[in-house]
């Protein structure tokens, strides 16, 4: 059986792209399939955030292949997990949740691990300097992630 996950941001351009490919390094694709989208429609179909792109590819991760999407109710039936980097993404995945099943899919990322914050940063209107943070956020939260599922 295929374990699915979700990575949710705004736009799906800038984190959840990242934690897309950051966790698909860590696991195995023949039992675990990763994905990401936005809860905004504003890049359907674009490529991630080019700054997004160096800082993967700085850190040997290929996410240029990927496209934004926007996050959809049924993405509930097709995930078994859902992470999300904000708050504010928590409560636009949890406004389309039909029911506490689905609620209880949807998760922060960086709940997985004890840090001063558990929010991840948006870095689109910063520097380079917010996206390698981000990048490192992301890692700690996805190497405790992909332990559990590699373990299931």
């Amino acid at each position: 059986m295929v374990t699915k996950v979700l990575m949710v941001c705004l736009g799906n351009i800038c984190r959840s792209p990242l934690a897309e490919g950051i966790l698909k390094s860590k696991v195995n694709s023949n039992t675990i399939f990763v994905d990401s989208a936005g809860t905004g429609g504003y890049h359907i179909g674009n490529k991630p955030d080019t700054r997004s792109i160096a800082i993967a590819n700085k850190y040997a991760i290929n996410i240029n292949d990927q496209r934004c999407r926007k996050f959809e109710t049924q993405d509930f039936d097709e995930f078994d997990i859902i992470y999300v980097m904000d708050k504010s993404n928590y409560t636009n995945v949890i406004s389309k949740s039909r029911n506490s099943k689905d609620a209880a899919k949807v998760k922060l990322i960086l709940d997985e691990v004890t840090l001063d914050i558990n929010e991840v940063p948006d870095p689109y209107y910063g520097n380079e300097d917010g996206f390698d943070n981000v990048f490192h956020l992301i890692d700690k939260a996805c190497e405790v992630i992909a332990k559990k599922l590699n373990t299931k």
